[in-house]
């Protein structure tokens, strides 16, 4: 039987399988990442950008294409995290734009959609590598347009195997294109996460697969502690619910009718709207209803469930008391820096660690994001970040590779204030770009100096290896440490100490004359001041500096300068 056309009820199918199929895969399309470092995070930046849509999309009932095509690129460009995820966001922006006005989908505007999402993932990235996620989108859009050329294929579904076809066969060559891939024997993850993803919707288009039902897991926080069974029966509601919606129409409707729906399934409700946003507060034992109330107002973010009857009754109830007070007053607080005067300049910085969090502070940065590796925020995280800082011009240092193309997503989304992105790679590149931002300066002047000056310092880190691998002619096994200085691999070790010491003398050089060194949540100051005190017996005319980072993951993170 031939299929020549597919509506909305059937794209929003293939969807919600492909999602759930990216969903099932996430921790195999991790293990692809190629360095053994413990950042295999591409499975689960991927799959949190597509269930940030799939929720929107699994709310909508009975939508046309371009209802369906918002809900697919708001959840996804909002929800985007880390690299892989911000440009599968941007192949579903170009592709929902591609199908955008029309009832039903052919052929012809399929393999036009195919194109227009290649086209616009690349324009997203600044130097687009092959080899990559890139590589496989481009060899579908190419596939498609040669069909719709040579007007041999007209049913939906032999055309989607011939691209997915084409797609697999680049994705299998991506180890020619990169030579990390090659050495690691593995194929490109991202590329692999899309794929996926296209052989879950595939599945749903043949009529393979019945079940679209989108679960929580993945964005919402859950919580578990232990309480003795005899405590469980006098807490009435077991779930603590907290979200934020971001709102679709206007909040002196939302607020009420929120309300009111909530105080039906629960207690302890907190509902404060300010402007564009409600926050929301409920104790229920359906969390799943009060979010699929939630969805019908707008997109949901910061979305947190805890499970109160596996903690102690009584911290449950002094904690959901005052949880509750102080949603009220954190509602009333909600955006600090913007009750204060806005102010000409500010600074958003992302960062993990809360000895990082106070060097940030020092050096004047407004806002901190949690997070880093293994924890890339998203578009969404960031732009809550910009709304909360009231300044004309907000610099953002991501401090991470795998974030910046999420924050350079989120200044093109924000409103009203001017975004300079400065492209930081890690947390010494970005202390150092901080540091040099001149007041009184001009702000294309201080961009041009802070970017800069960060590539002036030389940086790396320490961390422990994920698995056995050889790499950088070095043979490497599991628990290793290894430091490491943009991603190529200097030293390795069985202990951090050594690792260390092995990277800083990789770095210094003659014109050396300042080392810093920031040791993590897995390190000690002693063991900090042991490396300190070797470096400056070794380096005489070396200054070393250490404090304090706290921060998961990286023993230590270094510079020289």
């Amino acid at each position: 039987m031939s299929l020549k056309s597919i509506d909305a009820a059937m794209l929003q199918k293939m969807f919600l399988s492909g999602a759930k199929a990216l969903d099932a895969k996430k921790d195999y399309i991790n293990e692809l990442n190629v360095f053994p470092v413990p950042d295999g995070d591409t499975g689960t930046n991927m799959t949190m950008t597509i269930m940030a849509a799939a929720k929107e999309v699994a709310g909508l009932e009975n939508p046309d294409i371009n209802q369906l095509g918002k809900a697919i690129s708001s959840g996804s460009l909002r929800g985007a995290r880390g690299n892989s995820g911000v440009i599968m966001s941007q192949i579903f922006r170009g592709f929902v734009k591609g199908i955008k006005g029309n009832d039903v989908l052919d052929v012809n505007i399929l393999a036009n959609a195919v194109q227009h999402a290649a086209d616009t993932a690349y324009k997203a990235v600044m130097k687009p590598k092959e080899g990559t996620i890139l590589t496989v989108a481009r060899a579908g859009a190419d596939k498609a347009i040669e069909i719709i050329i040579n007007d041999d294929i007209e049913d939906i579904i032999e055309f989607c195997d011939a691209v997915a076809e084409s797609m697999e066969e680049a994705l299998q060559k991506t180890p020619d294109l990169l030579p990390v891939l090659k050495q690691a024997g593995v194929v490109d993850s991202g590329g692999e996460g899309l794929m996926t993803f296209l052989r879950g919707a595939t599945d749903a288009l043949k009529g393979k697969v019945s079940d679209f039902t989108i679960t929580s897991r993945g964005s919402v926080k859950t919580v578990k502690t232990s309480l003795p069974a005899e405590a469980e029966a006098d807490i009435k509601y077991g779930y603590c619910t907290e979200f934020i919606i971001m709102l679709e129409q206007s909040a002196d409707t939302a607020e009420p009718q929120l309300k009111e729906y909530l105080q039906g399934i629960g207690d302890c409700v907190v509902v404060v709207a300010d402007d564009e946003i409600v926050k929301v507060h409920v104790h229920t034992n359906d969390p799943g209803l009060a979010i699929q109330k939630a969805l019908s107002f707008g997109a949901l973010t910061s979305m947190k469930i805890d499970n109160m009857r596996e903690e102690h009754h009584e911290k449950v109830i002094r904690d959901a008391t005052r949880i509750a007070a102080q949603q009220k007053k954190e509602m009333k607080e909600e955006k600090p820096a913007q009750a204060a005067p806005r102010k000409k300049t500010g600074f958003i910085v992302v960062s993990a660690g809360d000895g990082l969090a106070d060097i940030f502070r020092d050096l004047k940065a407004d806002y901190i994001i949690e997070g880093g590796q293994t924890m890339n925020p998203s578009t969404d995280d960031i732009l809550e970040a910009i709304n909360n800082v009231n300044a004309d011009n907000i610099f953002i240092l991501p401090n991470n590779g795998n974030i910046i193309l999420a924050a350079n997503q989120a200044k093109e989304l924000a409103k009203d204030k001017n975004i300079i992105v400065i492209p930081t790679k890690n947390i010494p590149q970005g202390i150092a770009a901080l540091i040099n931002y001149v007041e009184g300066s001009s702000v294309a002047d201080n961009e041009k100096n802070m970017s800069g000056e960060m590539l002036s310092i030389k940086s790396g880190q320490v961390t422990y290896a994920v698995r056995d691998t050889n790499m950088d002619g070095k043979d490497i096994k599991k628990g290793d440490y290894m430091g490491l200085t943009d991603k190529t691999i200097v030293s390795v070790g069985k202990d951090a100490k050594e690792a260390a010491k092995k990277l800083i003398e990789s770095l210094v050089s003659d014109d050396s004359e300042l080392v810093s060194l920031y040791y993590g949540a897995d390190a000690t100051e002693e063991e900090a001041e042991l490396i300190a005190d070797e470096i400056v017996a070794a380096y005489s005319d070396i200054d070393v500096e250490v404090q304090y980072g706290g921060q998961p993951v990286y023993s230590y993170f270094i510079s020289v300068e």
